[in-house]
């Protein structure tokens, strides 16, 4: 029977117990298995290679991207790591120029010293991803570069689509075909929007990931990553690499993350509408020189975003005005956390430049626009009207006239002079 993507989310991979009856997959939490006899097991040996409760897991999120099959892992750092460790010596990859923080710098500090280097392109740029994946001096156009020969050394592409955290949309489909015409993989980490609203393995994709820490768990208490394939060939490899690796996620996140999941469908859907909200309301404002959201009719990347999607999601971005203090804004808000992370229930908001994006170097932030004045919003599920009157008094709170000292006020004790 074809589920339809509300159905899938409660029914999908294993539908409850069938040892048991319980309609929930329980949690195994066992680290070996039983075995009848030499080479005669259960189906299971060793909870590193294989465990029931994150086989479950596994299986359905194969099922909402539309995949063939998954894997779990301890952090979505985990699943990045396994997945670069498909490259060798000697391989590049094309990296979109806005993407996690804590992706640049293991390919930055981490898969460098074992000779994998990478390129950083405007993915949303098509003619520059062709461009980048010829030999050719920077600058080349027109005849030079179709003179130009292939790049041997990059074997693939990886993008975040909208990118992190400047929601740069970047078209899955072109960029898979181009990808797939110079016989590279295309990786797309799909975190921010989740199956829900977006499947890159249908629009050409070859590896999807997803921090399975943020709206796919859904609620702040676990931590996991996760990979989705439809190649046999290629998932043959990924999970020699997982088991040999060893980052898998403990069956007692796997389970926190299958109950995520139950009701991703219910979040999502108060998650974007909160956002679409409070993203109209920031660029009606007068307090914001800039906001980036793909659910504007005013993004650039709104008509590629509507194309291949089915909702812009819930991370917005913006930039104070210059009249106002962006650390004043942080420190005077009451309902919306400071915090790492994005995803759960509750609004969370970052300093990206500091924060999230801190590995990144300040001139590579700078020239892609992650300034230090961005702010970045995770839209949670609470009453949208709280969240916008929050925003509103903590903007207000952060205007630099009000920050300035009296100059009554001593600048060594902060108290009266009289």
């Amino acid at each position: 029977m074809s589920l339809k993507i509300d159905s899938l989310l409660i029914h999908g991979g294993k539908d409850g117990d069938e040892t048991t009856g319980a309609v929930t997959v329980p949690v195994y939490q066992t680290s070996t298995y039983k075995q009848d006899g030499l080479g005669r097991t259960r189906g299971w040996e060793y909870s590193r290679t294989g465990n029931p409760t994150r086989d479950a897991l596994e299986k359905l999120i194969a099922d909402l991207e539309e995949g063939s099959y998954g894997f779990a892992f301890a952090s979505g750092l985990a699943a990045i790591n396994t997945v670069l460790s498909l490259f060798k010596a000697g391989d590049k990859l094309i990296l979109s120029d806005n993407v996690y923080g804590g992706t640049f710098r293991i390919l930055d500090n981490v898969f460098q010293n074992f000779g994998i280097t990478y390129e950083i392109v405007n993915t949303a740029d098509l003619d520059e991803v062709e461009a980048s994946l010829l030999k050719h001096d920077k600058g080349s156009k027109g005849k030079n570069l179709k003179k130009a020969a292939e790049d041997e050394s990059i074997k693939a592409i990886y993008i975040e689509t909208p990118a992190n955290p400047l929601l740069t949309v970047t078209d899955i489909a072109a960029v898979a075909e181009i990808a797939h015409r110079h016989n590279k993989l295309l990786i797309v980490d799909n975190t921010f929007l989740t199956p829900y609203i977006q499947k890159p393995l249908t629009l050409g994709a070859d590896i999807v990931l997803h921090s399975g820490t943020k709206y796919l768990g859904g609620h702040s208490d676990t931590v996991s990553g996760l990979a989705v394939v439809k190649d046999k060939a290629l998932a043959d490899r990924l999970y020699y690499l997982q088991n040999a690796i060893g980052g898998v996620l403990a069956p007692w996140d796997s389970f926190l993350v299958i109950r995520g999941i139950k009701t991703l469908g219910v979040r999502m859907d108060r998650h974007q509408k909160n956002a679409g909200k409070i993203a109209k309301w920031l660029e009606k404002s007068g307090f914001v020189s800039k906001v980036y959201y793909p659910g504007l009719t005013s993004d650039p990347g709104y008509e590629i975003q509507k194309k291949q999607a089915t909702g812009a999601g819930a991370m917005i971005s913006f930039v104070l005005n210059d009249e106002y203090d962006y650390r004043k804004f942080f420190e005077s808000l009451k309902l919306i956390t400071l915090a790492e992370s994005l995803g759960g229930v509750e609004s969370l908001v970052c300093h990206p430049a500091s924060m999230t994006h801190a590995a990144i170097p300040a001139d590579i932030r700078k020239k892609v626009g992650i300034v230090d004045e961005l702010i970045r919003l995770s839209v949670g599920i609470e009453d949208a009207d709280d969240l916008i009157a929050d925003l509103k008094q903590a903007i207000k709170a952060s205007h630099k006239e009000k920050t300035q000292p009296d100059k009554n006020t001593s600048k060594i004790t902060g108290k009266k002079v009289r």
